[in-house]
């Protein structure tokens, strides 16, 4: 298969992790005998230093013309002065517009070498967390009409509308049913149906896409203020979560969080059509960048989920997945998941072990 992957390598750690999860991505080409081709573009801090805007439309064009995007970081203090549009932030902000991407896949999987990091008891962490939050991006109360700040009888009143029309949760949840069926086959769709006509909508729209579209995949219904207990309680029952924006926004950091390791965590966003986005949720690290400190996993495994997701290409996501859960066994860590009697190694180290066992 031939893939074009457009690298925006961002800012701080992000040139450093982004080159790891390359050299990982040619391994997987090498072994299965695909084609990739890779270009660089600009984005965040480093397209302000060269052309004065956190997203130039020259890094729009090779977005569309690739198959897939890979991001590093974006952010750091030495932009820190800039305000709304002129921040590096506005840049990942804007790509995902441009692209079209509504929806935010974010796993929670806790690799069993890393139990130990775990927040929750160790019974609850001994039946596995591996869950994924499948997150609407571009609808709801963020984006809704009317929004606004005004005075009410002499009262200073704010407010913003969620808002969903049944397009927006019917494409949804197809990315949920989707991705279910690349995983455990088992979707939860969350909402606060018994409050929200908005979320009676949405319920509604799922149900009938599933009954229409995806009867092989299972499907249950948990209120949203349910849903953040049970993810603490048992996280083990989940498979794919499907919610809105706000909800979404919410659920899908409470799950990160449990997993105790930030810098492992790969996430992806994706549109109906043309490339998905693939990036580490941690930030650009301004204060160990060109350290050979960062953990570059997050990144790695953002790679596997671009194989699986926009190439369909399941042995080779599951053969990086399998490479980096090797490397964790055999007691290797970087400094933010380091814990007694395993080795500490560098980013680049990380890499090079990884692509090893490919």
């Amino acid at each position: 298969m031939e893939m074009r992957i457009c690298l925006l390598a961002g800012d701080g750690i992000g040139p450093e992790i982004i080159e790891q999860g390359v050299r990982v991505l040619e391994a997987v080409a090498a072994k299965f005998g695909h084609d990739m081709e890779f270009t660089d573009a600009l984005i965040g801090g480093a397209a302000i230093d060269e052309t004065g805007s956190p997203l130039p439309q020259d890094t729009i064009d090779a977005c569309k013309a690739a198959d897939a995007v890979m991001l590093g970081a974006v952010g750091g203090p030495k932009w820190d002065e800039l305000t709304g549009a002129a921040r590096p932030e506005s840049g990942l902000l804007g790509i995902r517009k441009a692209l079209g991407l509504f929806a935010n896949l974010r796993p929670a999987t806790l690799f069993p070498e890393l139990a130990s990091a775990c927040f929750l008891r160790p019974d609850i962490v001994a039946k596995g967390i591996d869950v994924m939050v499948v997150r609407e991006l571009t609808g709801g109360i963020y984006f809704g009409q009317p929004v606004g700040d005004e005075m009410r009888d002499g009262v200073r009143t704010a407010y913003n509308t969620m808002v969903y029309d049944e397009n927006e949760v019917r494409r949804i949840a197809r990315i949920a049913f989707e991705a279910a069926r690349k995983r455990s086959g088992r979707v939860c769709s969350v909402d606060k149906a018994n409050v929200l006509a908005v979320s009676r909508l949405w319920r509604e729209v799922v149900t009938q896409v599933h009954a229409e579209e995806y009867s092989d995949v299972e499907l249950s219904h948990m209120y949203v203020d349910n849903a953040a207990m049970q993810l603490v309680r048992d996280p083990s029952q989940f498979d794919v979560i499907v919610t809105g924006n706000l909800f979404g926004d919410i659920l899908s950091d409470e799950a990160a969080v449990i997993t105790g390791s930030i810098g492992m965590l790969p996430s992806a966003s994706l549109g109906a059509d043309g490339p998905g986005l693939f990036e580490p949720i941690h930030g650009s690290a301004p204060d160990i960048v060109g350290q050979n400190k960062a953990n570059p996993l997050a990144t790695i495994l953002s790679a596997a989920m671009m194989l699986r997701h926009s190439f369909n290409l399941e042995k080779e996501a599951a053969a990086i997945e399998s490479a980096v859960q090797q490397v964790l066994k055999a007691g290797y860590r970087t400094g933010d998941i380091m814990e007694k009697g395993c080795t500490l190694v560098g980013c680049n180290t990380m890499g090079n072990l990884v692509t090893e066992r490919i």
